[in-house]
């Protein structure tokens, strides 16, 4: 777990409208800054929305809490899908808070535990879910189908440790449960895959939140 990787870029969103989104304001559309404050934010609903401080959302009854306090996607995924759309893809452009270089993002197990920079430490909560929000973002046809079958969504991430994450700071994996219960499969869990459902259950991984919302 010695293994140092980079955060590339560190990203916020302000308020915006977005043609063909959900007729709310956005806060998806995230560009670089210099640094990022990381906080708790505490429930859902009733909580402050984003760990990330002056980052806005908008749908607060899907986004934000804890469980999604800060989203990464690594900066080869970004690659990946430039080459398949034939397009560059700037940091931030998935509505990522990390953009993290050198590390699959997508390999990481729920429960898995990140030091970033000096004083941050982050868990591993979940999938990001493709919305009608991200489809209008990127405006590319059957966007969230693809996006779907790919099945590489980056990882939401809760807050253990609060602090200051800056551009250029380092990621180290400092703790990993042996369930083997990666990020692709609870994403296919939450797209129906009942297999995944029954393998994240019968393993206890993730939080009791994310496994009541697979009961359901």
């Amino acid at each position: 777990m010695a293994d140092m990787f980079l955060v590339r870029s560190v990203n916020v969103g302000s308020a915006e409208a977005i043609e063909g989104g959900k007729g709310i304001p956005t806060g998806i559309g995230k560009r670089p800054v210099e640094t990022l404050e990381i906080r708790d934010p505490g429930p859902k609903h009733g909580g402050l929305g984003s760990g990330v401080v002056g980052d806005f959302i908008g749908d607060v009854a899907h986004h934000g809490g804890n469980g999604q306090a800060v989203y990464a996607v690594a900066r080869e995924e970004l690659d990946w899908w430039g080459r398949e759309l034939g397009r560059d893809l700037p940091d931030g452009l998935f509505g990522e808070n990390l953009t993290i270089e050198g590390m699959d993002v997508d390999d990481a197990v729920l429960g898995e535990r990140w030091a970033v920079g000096d004083e941050v430490v982050l868990e591993v909560s979940g999938p990001r879910i493709p919305c009608q929000t991200f489809a209008a973002r990127m405006a590319e046809p059957h966007w969230v189908k693809r996006f779907a079958a790919r099945a590489r969504s980056g990882a939401y991430l809760s807050v253990v440790t609060p602090g200051t994450v800056r551009r250029g700071d380092g990621i180290r994996v400092v703790s990993r449960p042996d369930h083997g219960i990666d990020v692709p499969t609870t994403f296919r869990a939450f797209m129906g895959d009942r297999a995944a459902v029954a393998r994240i259950l019968g393993a206890g991984a993730g939080t009791e939140e994310l496994r009541a919302e697979l009961r359901g």
